[in-house]
């Protein structure tokens, strides 16, 4: 079955489009990034994007120049996914979230409406991000030159879910089946399998047996 591009699309010379792929109304794939001169992301040439079969690209959504898309991904309307970006299998993305540039998103993973996924993040398989999550990567927040050397983004294991609105600081790391509150600040790593609630996000439980991957 071949890709179905709408004639309102936008597809740049050289991008791969899978058997299935739908790319939908005013939707742009392959995009070259524009940098501001001050600009932390890197600036080398960028592979073709690649996107995997049966995926959608909804209305409005934009997947920049070197990114690989995986199948049967559904990436919402009005969303954004920068360069150099990896997201795996079954993967949906929902509605005005952005993925930032240099990011691995694995297999599985839910990301809800107006998410913010900031740059050099990783988000193992099965993770749930609630709508308005948002990430963060830079502790000087754009002031002196120790930030080029200091940006990282979070790490979030299998099966961890982040409820609605949480903000997650740089270079936290959300251990495997964590469970963060809604609302949460979260300053400092999140054990596995614990539920974290309240600003700064401090542990107040395990998670419950039944919740878990293994036990469903």
């Amino acid at each position: 079955m071949p890709a179905e591009v709408h004639p309102s699309a936008i597809v740049y010379p050289g991008t791969l489009l899978g058997e299935g792929v739908k790319v939908l109304e005013n939707a742009v794939v392959g995009e070259q990034p524009s940098l501001s001169p001050r600009s932390t992301a890197k600036r080398e040439p960028l592979a073709p994007t690649t996107i995997g079969d049966s995926t959608i690209v909804s209305t409005g959504a934009i997947v920049f120049a070197g990114s690989r898309i995986g199948a049967r991904v559904i990436l919402g309307d009005q969303s954004c996914v920068r360069e150099r970006v990896t997201i795996g299998d079954d993967v949906v993305v929902g509605r005005g979230s952005l993925i930032e540039n240099d990011t691995t998103i694995g297999d599985l993973t839910k990301i809800q409406a107006h998410a913010y996924i900031t740059a050099y993040s990783t988000l193992e398989d099965n993770v749930f991000i609630a709508p308005c999550v948002v990430t963060t990567n830079d502790n000087f927040m754009g002031r002196t030159d120790r930030r080029h050397d200091l940006i990282e983004g979070p790490t979030i294991r299998r099966g961890a879910r982040i409820g609605g609105g949480a903000i997650i600081c740089p270079a936290v790391e959300i251990g495997e089946e964590a469970f963060v509150g809604a609302g949460a600040v979260v300053t400092r790593d999140v054990p596995p399998r614990k539920l974290v609630v309240g600003s700064p996000a401090r542990v107040l439980r395990d998670v419950a047996e039944d919740e878990l991957l293994a036990g469903r």
